[in-house]
Parts: C-alpha cells; sequence; structure tokens
C-alpha cells in the first residue's frame, strides 16, 4: 500500500483537495446567488416581486390599474403568485449554480456516507 492510501486505495490526500476546492467553489456559487436577483410577476406584470436569489425580497411593484379598495382579494392574490414565481425563478438559479456541485460530490469515491452516492 502506498503512503496516503486507505485499504481501498484511494488517494486521501488528493481526496482532500477536491473536497476543499469544491468547499471553494460552493462558497462562491452561494456568494453569487447572495447577490443574483431574479423577478417574478402575476397578472401579465401587473405585479412584479424582485428578490434575491437566496429569498430575500428586495422590491414589489404594483401597476395601479389593480389598486381596487373594493377589489383588495385580486390584489392578494396577484402578489402571492408574483412572490411564488420569483421564489420559482429563484430555486431554478439556484439549481443551475449549485446542481454541479451537488453532482460532484457523489464523484469524489467510495464510501463517504454524502447523500447522492
Amino acid at each position: 500500500m502506498q503512503p496516503g492510501q486507505n485499504p481501498e486505495g484511494m488517494d486521501m490526500g488528493a481526496l482532500l483537495q477536491q473536497a476543499q476546492a469544491m468547499q471553494e467553489q460552493l462558497m462562491s456559487a452561494q456568494a453569487e446567488l447572495a447577490e443574483a436577483e431574479v423577478t417574478g410577476q402575476a397578472g401579465n406584470g401587473l405585479v412584479t416581486v424582485t428578490q434575491t436569489a437566496t429569498g430575500e425580497i428586495r422590491s414589489v411593484t404594483i401597476d395601479p390599474k389593480v389598486v381596487d379598495p373594493e377589489d383588495v382579494e385580486t390584489l392578494q392574490d396577484l402578489i402571492v403568485g408574483a412572490i411564488s414565481d420569483a421564489a420559482q425563478a429563484a430555486a431554478d438559479l439556484q439549481a443551475e449554480k449549485m446542481g454541479p456541485l451537488a453532482g460532484g460530490l457523489g464523484d469524489m469515491g467510495g464510501g463517504l456516507g454524502l447523500p447522492g452516492q
């Protein structure tokens, strides 16, 4: 057995380097997601919500046409719809940025007990 290898023949030094590189990529992706903004809308753009990919709502824009004191429920539904749309856009962006990193954990080799192996 070579120095630095475990009984299964894995080079632990290379494994640790790969894990450190993945950790750095993960931290970089998380920082990008904290700053990236996505927009959701409802009612063909009558209500728009801008939020970060991590879920922090930055702005809500409401077209004055939908502000009807007699019909507050429609406005509430549009706001919820726009927030939901923005949340889906954020989830899609997170999957795009983080997906390759999560997939890479399974490539690191046997028996680490990580999800996705």
